[in-house]
């Protein structure tokens, strides 16, 4: 089961990373910020947010202790902060000043690699603070990166599709060409090293991409010296772009954050969908698992931060047993879902009592569970109630237990009703229905007012493909404006 326990709105832009380590959370933005907050109870470190940056920042990423922190951005920098502090470290120059897309340490912070907009990788060594390596890809853009649980070897993700693993002399090992269409998005490696059945040292890799999967990869180190690197799933859970993932600790569960503004959790091993989340109002660019507590951090360009607690007993082993041993619609669509907030509201007005007593106790609302059945409460009932009616009605005299009963409610509520609006009527970038519809230069149509803020602050790209935009000229799409006239009307 999954709980959404608190949401951050520190940032005044769009959220395009979040990263934990043992104790803390960082977030950046495209507000120029990166804030920091203790993971035990969110609350924002003192000397955050950490201000130095003169562009957006894309990425940030915790070294291994978690004593820094390193952030990279669009004014060519990667930027090592201290922890302890708040206090720049220091300030690595990218070569050949490109804006810097993504950065990441090795799993004993010995390394650092950050990828450039031009294709550049650079491989810093963080002891001394000074470039190791070069590396270029031509004619893309680097936007993922992942060092393998040993640190001998690191991947990269670029917008032209392709994943490429790479030595710490900056030997290209392998190419997987192709392995999103339209580009990649995010890359991780799972945190554990396997044996193949032949004995060889194998890796699991998870990428996403603009073609709206997200797919498990087997890359194998063979006895030969040989790569190779073979898809092990592709997971179809969302509906649009794919553009962030991230493995668990453990590297049983996957994680990964998508356009259509859904939060996906599943079982790794297996590729199972256990839960879908809905909670953003917008796209979902950022999602982390924390190394220490049960907690999921996802960021989105509604400016938030949704922090999500999975609660005991929703390992991975055993959701995948009640996957495969549970009626799927009545046990796990009608339960789960609606603790994953993917029901409607709609659906929950139709629970019955027994269902909302369910609810309660999935929650940890045990202790009103008496009350609630004593005075028949169903669904229609409990999206009905008040702080007043739970003191006066149902006896509940504790202040704090009437809060925590509230704020579930209203998280149920916060919930849209979907009302079977068709997916080409909505804009890609805010995903609402389209008012003054344009076609752009990459053929794809958005609402006018969207796409016009899009191109004035994102280097001329698209929101679809991530690729330059030839032209900003925008035509009027005047067929679909009727055509969602039309449907309008009929409603």
């Amino acid at each position: 089961m999954v709980s959404l326990i608190c949401t951050l709105q520190s940032h005044r832009d769009d959220v395009n990373c979040v990263a934990f380590s043992g104790d803390l959370l960082a977030t950046c933005s495209a507000d120029k910020s990166i804030c920091v907050y203790s993971s035990r109870d969110f609350s924002e470190l003192p000397f955050s947010p950490l201000s130095g940056h003169g562009y957006g920042v894309h990425c940030c990423c915790f070294s291994a202790c978690g004593q820094y922190l390193a952030s990279c951005s669009t004014d060519a920098t990667t930027m090592v902060w201290s922890m302890d502090t708040g206090e720049i470290e220091a300030v690595l120059e990218h070569p050949g000043r490109s804006p810097v897309r993504v950065c990441a340490f090795s799993p004993d912070s010995s390394h650092l690699v950050s990828g450039g907009s031009d294709g550049s990788i650079a491989l810093w060594d963080f002891t001394s603070r000074t470039l190791r390596r070069t590396g270029v890809v031509n004619d893309t853009s680097i936007v993922a990166c992942s060092f393998t649980p040993c640190g001998q070897m690191f991947i990269t993700g670029s917008t032209y599709g392709d994943l490429r693993l790479w030595d710490l002399n900056m030997n290209h090992l392998h190419a997987e060409k192709n392995a999103h269409d339209l580009g990649v998005s995010c890359a991780q490696f799972a945190p554990k090293m396997m044996k193949g059945t032949d004995g060889c040292v194998q890796f699991r890799l998870a990428s996403c991409g603009q073609d709206s999967l997200l797919k498990i990869w087997i890359v194998s180190l063979l006895p030969s010296a040989g790569i190779k690197m073979q898809l092990a799933h592709t997971l179809t859970g969302q509906s649009a772009p794919v553009l962030s993932c991230a493995y668990s600790p453990d590297g049983q569960m996957l994680v990964s954050g998508s356009v259509d503004k859904t939060v996906t959790v599943y079982q790794a091993d297996e590729g199972v969908l256990l839960y879908t989340l809905h909670q953003h109002d917008r796209y979902v660019t950022a999602c982390a698992f924390s190394p220490t507590a049960p907690l999921i951090a996802t960021g989105s360009m509604d400016k938030s931060v949704n922090i999500w607690r999975m609660e005991e007993g929703s390992s991975a082993q055993v959701m995948l047993l009640l996957f495969h041993f549970a009626d799927e619609k009545a046990a796990f669509s009608n339960t789960e879902g609606r603790k994953a907030c993917g029901h409607s509201r709609l659906m929950v007005s139709e629970w019955s009592e027994e269902e909302v007593l369910a609810w309660l106790r999935e929650e940890g609302l045990e202790a009103v569970t008496d009350a609630f059945k004593s005075n028949n409460i169903d669904g229609e009932e409990l999206l009905s109630l008040s702080k007043e009616t739970l003191s006066s009605d149902l006896h509940i005299e504790s202040l704090g237990l009437r809060s925590k009963v509230m704020k579930k409610i209203e998280e149920l509520k916060m919930v849209p009703v979907y009302n079977g609006t068709p997916d080409e009527f909505l804009c890609p970038i805010t995903r609402e229905i389209m008012k003054d519809p344009v076609i752009a230069a990459d053929g794809y149509s958005y609402e006018r007012e969207a796409i016009e803020a899009w191109i004035s602050t994102k280097n001329r790209t698209s929101p679809m493909t991530n690729l330059p935009l030839q032209t900003t000229l925008l035509t009027p799409n005047r067929t679909l404006k009727m055509a969602i006239f039309r449907w309008s009307t009929s409603q």
